[in-house]
């Protein structure tokens, strides 16, 4: 059977953002999300969806985004996400700014064509977890769902006309700002439990 897949975000999902920069390169910024860790637990131990972490990291390696303050948060997060049952089998990470306009940057889908056109996993019954327009818009161009965490309607927005805001309604299976309310929609998408 093919399997299904999360494509979650980190920062905003996982973790709150980090206003003003957005960058999260040290441990007194690293807030996580209210009760992600209880129903990541639930949703990694009760649903059978292999969990990506997939996330943009605007000019990470340049001198206003050294890598050595991002790496030893990243992987604190990691771990303590391990320390609770969530594993994700793969974490990609996009270093680009948006003017470059790369492939690989969310929401275009360089970084997970390795997923796409492949028999083994199941896109159209995949979700792509975010609090950004341009997850939602990665979403689409995967071909899957998503579940947008809405604490800022207009956050990645800029990129995007009305139109393409739009076009996202059909996409978008869930907004909410609880994880909570995920594991209950993904749980009712199951329709059982381990």
């Amino acid at each position: 059977m093919a399997k299904k897949i999360l494509f979650i975000d980190r920062d905003g999902t996982l973790t709150l953002e980090a206003p003003p920069g957005y960058q999260l390169d040290s441990f007194d910024k690293l807030i996580f999300y209210p009760y992600v860790f209880t129903f990541m637990h639930l949703i990694a131990s009760k649903f059978n969806y292999e969990l990506l972490m997939v996330t943009n990291q605007d000019g990470l390696g340049t001198d206003m985004f050294p890598e050595n303050t991002f790496w030893p948060v990243h992987h604190f997060i990691l771990k303590a996400f391990e320390n609770e049952g969530v594993h994700f089998s793969n974490v990609f990470i996009d270093k680009t700014f948006p003017y470059q306009h790369i492939n690989t940057r969310k929401p275009q889908t360089g970084m997970l064509t390795q997923y796409l056109n492949n028999p083994d996993y199941d896109i159209k019954e995949s979700f792509v977890i975010g609090d950004r327009l341009t997850d939602m818009q990665l979403a689409q161009n995967l071909g899957c769902k998503g579940i947008w965490i809405n604490n800022d309607e207009e956050l990645g927005g800029s990129e995007l006309t009305k139109m393409d805001v739009a076009a996202l309604q059909n996409t978008i299976s869930l907004k909410t700002k609880h994880w909570q309310e995920i594991y209950l929609f993904l749980k009712s998408e199951n329709h059982y439990e381990h």
